[in-house]
Formats: C-alpha cells, structure tokens, sequence
C-alpha cells in the first residue's frame, strides 16, 4: 500500500511539473520588424512554442524559412485562417505598430492574448480601442520595451519609492542611436519606421516613446498637465517624411521630464537620470547605476546583476503571465493602462510640435 502511495505521489507530481513546464502556443503575427529575430534565438528556452506564422510578404517569409530552416507548414497569408487554424494561447506582434489595433481585433474575440513591440499604437484612438476590446474579452495586452528588461530602472525606482530620493523633481531619459539606416536595419524595417503612418513618428514615436513610459511608471500613472515638443530633420536626405531628432517636456505639477529621442546620437544610448530633493540616480545602462543619496557622501558607482528571469526575455514574461505565474499590477511598463498614457503623451507630443505651441492636457 506505501509503495503505490508513493509510485502515485510521484506521478502526480511528474504531471504537475510538465504542466508547468508546457510552453505556451505561440503565433508570431508579422516578420516586418527588427526585434523578430529574438524569437528563434532563444537556446534553452522551452517556455514558448512558435505554432503559426502570419505574413502576406513572400520575400520575408523565403528570408526566414531559410534562415531558421523553417517548416513551409508554419506560414500564412491570412491572420484570421492561422488563428482559427492553430489556435494560439497568445499572438506577438512584429508588423507596423499602426498594425497593431488589426492584430488586437483579430484575437481578443478569440480569447487570445497579445504582445506588441513599443509602443502600443500610433493614435489614441487606436490605444483606447485595443483597451476596451482587452476588458470586453479578458485577454492582457503586453507591450515591450528594451528598458523594462533593465535592472538599473528598478533600482532606480526602488530608491524613490523607499523615499530616498525625495520628491522627484527632474527626470532626464535619453534614448536613441545613430539612425535605423546607420545601423543597417533591414529594408522592411526601415520602410515602417520611416512612414509617419506606420510608425507614427520618425525619433519621436521610435524612442520618445521610452521616456513616456518611464516617466509615467515612476510617476504612477499621473497623466502630465502639459506636453511640449520640438522635432527636426537634421539628415532629410534619409529621412525625408519624418523627424530624426525630438525632445519632449513633461510637466507634471512639482516635476518635469525631458525626452530626448534621437536618431542622431554618437553611439546608442538608452539611459535614464532621476533627481529628487534628497538624491539623484542615474541608470547608466541595463546593470550600471550612479547615485547620491545625501550632500555628506560622494556619489557611487554600482554593477547590478541582470534582472531575475522571467524578466530579461518578454517571451518568458509573456509566457508567464498567460499561465498565470506573473501578475503584472496596472502600473506595470508592460501594462495596458500606462502604455495608453504612453500614447496619449505621444500624440500630444506630435500636436505640439506640429503646432508649436505647448498642449494642456484635459
């Protein structure tokens, strides 16, 4: 009797650690953006499994069959047929982010969750529209951003919400590189990103958007009381239709945030400063942070380990979060209801510099 108690103790728990060790099934809804590499590049990762590929581009979809020696069977030139035919836990999505409202129609009446590529949308009207289908059929909505990886963000926000900065009052994010054609993105994604319709933006939309998630992170979700802008072609013989270099003032009642996203800086940068009135820290990269936490002791340089898993890939926080193993709050960087305030600043963002004049929001 102990035997089989036993042999049927360790069944059972044979079961239950399958179970969660099951990847998630995983469609992949365009090939058109960079960041879609990632996804068949992740050695020793079993959390997610690719079961459908959507994207109408015959030349993309040759480039990636044979690049990852892809089975043709993956491939579909229809987003509804792949959904209804490999019926995905989740869909990630890498085409243009004014794609991103269609791919959101297409699977929340399918119960089925969604990740995108920063940002969420490139209007309002579009952000409000993936929310309200998001809480019509309980499905989550992630959107990832490099910086949400980064563990020199959360210490920062660590030592402000244990009050040792103070009050913020200054918040500098600065993020960008030398411009997608320097840096020799592909052809597809060069198109997207300069197209003020499928981007939204050139600099503004590709790394402004950084700092308005940021800032509303740190900030709680407070919306800013006003947005103002300014964008600028500096090398309109690349990218003729959009700007390359823009700053963005948040002002919030005792504080202010300054976004510089630009396409034109000497070396890539995503990095973030944060002054309160008792100290300041500045996220340097992914695991450097300097800080000073009182006018009697200098400032220190600190190397942290990379954040925990689930919490350096997005596959595997997305994969958590549809099992169940990660709860994101509301004010998450990867959450729905931040990532609209993210849109929202944006648009204003471009209203501003469009009208150049500063926008109040209501």
């Amino acid at each position: 009797m102990k035997t089989f108690l036993l042999l049927f103790l360790l069944s059972l728990m044979s079961l239950t650690q399958a179970s969660a060790q099951s990847p998630i099934r995983l469609a992949i809804a365009g090939l058109s953006h960079g960041h879609v590499d990632w996804v068949f590049n992740r050695p020793g990762k079993q959390d997610i499994l690719v079961v459908g590929i959507y994207e109408p581009n015959p030349v993309l979809v040759e480039r990636y069959t044979k690049r990852y020696k892809l089975s043709p069977k993956l491939f579909y030139n229809d987003l509804a047929k792949m959904l209804d035919k490999v019926k995905p836990q989740a869909v990630s999505a890498f085409g243009a982010t004014n794609e991103h409202i269609s791919v959101v129609r297409a699977c929340a009446p399918r119960k089925i969750h969604v990740m995108v590529e920063k940002p969420l949308a490139t209007t309002l009207a579009d952000a409000k529209e993936i929310q309200a289908l998001a809480q019509k059929h309980a499905i989550h909505v992630l959107t990832n951003f490099e910086t949400s990886w980064y563990a020199s963000n959360q210490h920062v926000a660590g030592l402000y919400n244990e009050g040792k900065l103070g009050e913020i009052r200054k918040v500098m994010v600065n993020d960008g590189h030398q411009g997608p054609k320097e840096i020799g993105v592909s052809p597809e994604f060069l198109e997207i990103l300069t197209d003020p319709v499928k981007n939204g933006a050139g600099a503004l939309t590709d790394f402004g958007c950084y700092g308005a998630n940021l800032m509303s992170w740190l900030m709680k979700g407070e919306r800013p009381l006003s947005v103002t802008a300014v964008t600028r072609q500096n090398k309109p013989e690349i990218y003729k239709n959009v700007d390359d270099e823009a700053s963005i003032i948040l002002q919030y009642p005792k504080a202010q945030c300054i976004i510089q996203g630009s396409w034109n800086w000497t070396f890539p940068r995503k990095d973030m400063e944060v002054f309160g009135t008792k100290g300041y820290a500045v996220a340097v990269d992914a695991t450097t942070v300097r800080q000073r936490l009182n006018d009697s002791s200098p400032e220190e340089s600190l190397k942290l380990d990379p954040r925990p898993e689930p919490f350096l890939d997005p596959f595997s926080v997305l994969a958590s979060v549809v099992t169940g193993k990660l709860t994101l709050d509301q004010n998450d960087l990867y959450g729905l209801p931040l990532n609209v305030k993210v849109v929202e600043i944006l648009e204003a963002a471009k209203e501003s510099a469009k009208s150049n004049k500063t926008v109040f929001l209501k």
